[in-house]
C-alpha cells in the first residue's frame, strides 16, 4: 500500500467511505419508497403509485443483489468502481426524478410541499453519503431535483414558480456544501497519507541511524580490541624491560616507551568509556556530594596545563552541596575543563558553582575561540572537532563531550551550552541541589585520564601478592609477555594456549600440592572460545570445593559482553595493562576469594 500512488489511495479511501453505508442506504430507501407510495397514494388515489414503488423496489434489489466494493480490492481498481457506484445513483436519482411528475397535481399545495420536504431531505441524505464522490454526488441530485424543479415551473402559477424557485436554491447550496465537504476531506486524506509516509520515512531513517550507531559501535569494539591485543604485548614487555634495565641509563628509553604506550592506552580507554557507557555497565551511585570538595583535585588537576599555556584557571568555593554520583561528576566535569582549556589560547577558564532555587548550576566559562551557531549541534558527536582538520593529537580525539551528553543523560544532570565565536563557550550542568550533611564524603577522584599513567614497581615483600600464577591465553606473545613480567617480579607464573592445558595444569599442581594462587585467563580465545565461561569452569566456582581465585583480562570493549562481565562478578582488567593495575587487581583478587573461602 505504501507503494500505491497518491490519488490511488485517497479515491480508495473515497470508494470505501461510500460503500460503507451501502447496507444502510439501501433499508433508507426501501423505508422511503414504501411510505412515500403509501402516503401518496391515500392522499391521490393515483393508480401510477403501484409502478412507481415497483419500478423503484427492483432497482434497490439490483442494487443490492451485485457485486460490491470489499477492502481486498486492489487500489489500482479503485476508479472502476467509483464510475460503477456513479452509474448507479445516477439511474436511482432518475428514476427519484419520476416522483414529482407523477405526485404533484394542480391546486393540492400540502401534498406538493409534502413531496417537496421529502425529496430535498433525501437530497440533503445524498449529499451526506455521497460528499466523498463528487461525479456520484452531481449525477443523483442534479436529476432527482432537476425534476422535480421543471415538475413546479410546469406548472405556471406563482406559487410553484416560487416553489420552484426555492428548490433551485437549495439545491445550489446543497452542491456547494457538498463540493467543499469533499474538498475538505480529500484534503485530508493527503495530508494523513502525507503524514504517514513521513512517518515511515522517519522510521527508516530512525532505524537506519540505529543500525549505524551499532555498527559504529562494533567497528569501535572491534577496533579496540585488535589494538589493544599487541599494545598489552608491548606494555608487558616494556614493564619488564624497564624493570630490568632499572638504574641503568638505558632506564631513560625504556621510560619513553612507557609513557608512549600509556598515552595510546589513554585514548583507547577513553574508546572503552563510551562503550562501557552505551552498555549500560556503568550504574551511579548517588549521594550528597559537597562541591568544594569536588572543585579541590579539580584545580589540581588542571591548574598544571593551564600555567603551561599561560591561562588564568579559577576554580571558586561555594560552599554548596548537591546530589550525584562524585566521581561521575569529577568525570563530566574533568572532560567539560579539559575541553575548555584545549580551546582557549588566552585568557582563561573559570568554574562556579551557583543556587538557583531547588537547584545548583555548575558552570564553566571560557574566553576560547567559541562555537559557531551552525556547529552548535554537533559539538557532543563523537570524533567531531572544531577547526582541527589536521586532527591535532594534542587536542584529544573529540570524544569528550560525546562522553560528557552520556553521563547527563546517566545522571540525570541536564547540559546547557551558550557560545559566541571568538569570544568563548560557556557550559551549565543543572544538578539537584541537598543540605549539607555532616560526615558526607565528596568521594574517590580518579586522577585525569589524558594524563599519563605512571608505573610503580610493587614489591616482591607484599604479603598478598600471589606466588604462583597460571595463565590461559592463546596469543604466544601475550603468554611470553606476560610470563616475563610475573618473572622478573618474582612470581612463578605457568602460561598455557587452550582449556585443555589449563585443567591439565591444575590437576597437576593439585596432585603435587602446589595449587595456584590465581587464574588468569583471557576474554577471548581461540576459535571463538568464550574465556569467562572457561575460566568459570577452570576455577571451580559454584561446584562445592575450594575455588580457585580468578581474574579475567579483555581487551573487549563490546557493550553486551562489557554487560555479561559485570554481570558474572568476576573481576576484569582491559588491555592494555599497567603494571600497578595489574598487581594490585592481582591483590584484591587473590584476597577476596580467600575470604569468600
Amino acid at each position: 500500500m505504501a507503494d500505491t500512488p497518491l490519488n490511488q489511495r485517497v479515491l480508495r479511501e473515497h470508494v470505501a467511505s461510500v460503500y460503507f453505508n451501502y447496507n444502510a442506504t439501501f433499508l433508507a430507501r426501501v423505508v422511503f419508497v414504501l411510505v412515500l407510495g403509501a402516503f401518496m397514494y391515500l392522499q391521490l388515489g393515483d393508480p401510477m403509485v403501484l409502478p412507481f414503488v415497483v419500478l423503484h423496489l427492483t432497482l434497490y434489489l439490483c442494487m443490492y443483489f451485485t457485486p460490491r466494493w470489499n477492502p481486498s480490492v486492489p487500489a489500482a481498481d479503485s476508479a472502476w468502481w467509483a464510475r460503477r457506484i456513479t452509474r448507479i445513483v445516477t439511474l436511482l436519482g432518475f428514476a427519484d426524478a419520476l416522483a414529482p411528475w407523477i405526485f404533484v397535481p394542480a391546486g393540492n399545495l400540502p401534498v406538493t410541499a409534502a413531496l417537496m420536504v421529502v425529496m430535498m431531505g433525501n437530497c440533503a441524505r445524498a449529499v451526506q453519503s455521497l460528499r466523498p464522490l463528487k461525479a456520484a454526488l452531481f449525477g443523483h441530485t442534479l436529476p432527482m431535483m432537476g425534476g422535480l424543479i421543471v415538475a413546479l415551473a410546469w406548472q405556471r402559477d406563482s406559487i410553484h414558480l416560487f416553489l420552484a424557485a426555492f428548490a433551485s436554491i437549495y439545491l445550489f447550496l446543497m452542491l456547494r456544501v457538498g463540493v467543499q465537504e469533499h474538498r475538505l476531506l480529500a484534503d485530508s486524506l493527503v495530508l494523513r497519507f502525507e503524514k504517514e509516509a513521513l512517518a515511515v520515512r522517519l522510521e527508516e531513517q530512525i532505524a537506519a541511524t540505529e543500525r549505524a550507531s551499532q555498527e559504529k559501535t562494533r567497528f569501535l569494539a572491534s577496533a579496540s580490541h585488535d589494538l589493544r591485543q599487541p599494545l598489552h604485548a608491548i606494555a608487558l614487555f616494556g614493564a619488564a624491560l624497564e624493570n630490568e634495565l632499572r638504574g641503568r641509563p638505558e632506564e631513560v628509553n625504556a621510560q619513553r616507551l612507557m609513557r608512549a604506550v600509556n598515552a595510546l592506552g589513554a585514548s583507547l580507554d577513553i574508546m572503552l568509556d563510551i562503550s562501557r557507557l552505551d552498555a549500560g555497565v556503568v550504574t551511579p551511585v548517588l549521594q550528597a556530594v559537597q562541591l568544594d570538595a569536588l572543585f579541590l583535585p579539580l584545580n589540581h588537576t588542571f591548574s598544571a596545563q593551564a600555567e603551561q599555556k599561560q591561562l588564568q584557571l579559577r576554580v571558586r568555593a561555594s560552599g554548596l552541596w548537591v546530589r550525584s554520583d562524585p566521581q561521575l561528576l569529577h568525570r563530566m566535569l574533568s572532560n567539560l575543563l579539559d575541553n575548555a582549556l584545549k580551546y582557549t589560547a588566552r585568557g582563561g577558564v573559570t568554574v562556579t558553582a551557583r543556587e538557583r532555587g531547588e537547584f545548583v548550576w555548575i558552570e564553566v566559562r571560557d574566553t576560547g575561540i567559541g562555537i559557531a551557531p551552525e556547529q552548535s549541534s554537533r559539538i557532543f558527536e563523537e570524533f567531531y572537532q572544531i577547526d582541527n582538520p589536521g586532527r591535532d593529537r594534542s587536542r584529544g580525539l573529540g570524544i569528550g563531550l560525546s562522553i560528557v551528553q552520556r553521563l547527563s543523560q546517566l545522571l540525570g544532570h541536564p547540559v546547557q551550552m551558550h557560545s559566541r565565536l571568538g569570544r568563548g563557550t560557556h557550559f551549565r550542568v543543572v544538578l539537584p541541589a541537598v543540605a549539607p550533611k555532616a560526615g558526607a564524603l565528596a568521594g574517590h577522584f580518579p586522577p585525569d585520564a589524558a594524563a599519563p599513567r605512571q608505573e610503580k614497581r610493587p614489591g616482591r615483600a607484599a604479603p598478598a601478592l600471589p606466588a604462583r600464577v597460571l595463565l590461559l591465553d592463546d596469543e604466544s606473545e601475550i603468554r611470553e609477555a606476560m610470563t616475563g613480567l610475573l618473572r622478573s617480579h618474582s612470581i612463578d607464573a605457568l602460561a598455557v594456549a587452550d582449556e585443555a592445558a589449563a585443567a591439565a595444569a591444575l590437576q597437576q599442581a593439585s596432585r603435587e600440592g602446589r595449587a595456584f594462587d590465581l587464574l588468569m585467563c583471557d576474554y577471548r580465545l581461540a576459535d571463538g572460545v568464550d574465556g569467562l565461561d572457561v575460566g568459570l569452569r577452570l576455577s571451580g566456582r559454584g561446584q562445592g570445593g575450594p575455588a580457585t581465585p580468578l581474574l579475567l583480562i579483555t581487551g573487549e570493549t563490546s557493550p553486551d559482553r562489557l554487560q555479561r562481565v559485570r554481570e558474572s562478578g568476576v573481576p576484569v582488567l582491559f588491555k592494555p595493562v599497567a603494571t600497578d593495575s595489574l598487581f594490585r587487581m592481582m591483590v584484591t583478587a587473590a584476597s577476596s576469594e580467600r575470604r569468600r573461602i
